[in-house]
C-alpha cells in the first residue's frame, strides 16, 4: 500500500481543518453588536460555529492517529480485527481505523 498518499492526503486535510478551526476561533472571539436583535442572531450563529469546530477537532484527533499507524507501518489495517482497509473505504475515508465490519459494530 502506497502509505505515502495517504499521509500527503491526511496531511492536507490536517491544515485545511487547522485554517477553518483558527478562522472559527477568530470568529467566535469577534466583538458582539449593541443591538439586542443583533446579538441573538450572533449568539445562535456562535452555538453552530462552536459546534463545527467539534466536528472539526474530532476529525483532527481521526486524522493524528492516521498518521500515528502510518509512522508505526499498521496504517489499513484496522484496530480492532487487524484485518485489512480496502483502499475503496481509505479513499473515502482516509483516517479510518476500522474495516466496514468492524466500524458496523463499533
Amino acid at each position: 500500500m502506497d502509505t505515502a498518499h495517504f499521509e500527503s492526503i491526511l496531511l492536507a486535510r490536517k491544515a485545511e481543518i487547522e485554517r477553518r478551526l483558527s478562522k472559527i476561533e477568530h470568529d467566535l472571539g469577534t466583538l458582539k453588536s449593541a443591538d439586542s436583535a443583533e446579538r441573538a442572531t450572533e449568539s445562535e450563529n456562535d452555538e453552530v460555529l462552536e459546534e463545527f469546530g467539534q466536528v472539526g477537532e474530532a476529525e483532527l484527533r481521526g486524522i493524528d492517529a492516521a498518521l500515528a499507524r502510518i509512522e508505526a507501518g499498521s496504517f489499513g489495517a484496522c484496530v480492532r480485527c487487524d484485518e485489512p482497509i480496502p483502499l475503496e473505504r481509505l479513499n473515502a475515508v482516509p483516517h479510518t481505523p476500522f474495516c466496514a465490519r468492524c466500524a458496523a459494530d463499533h
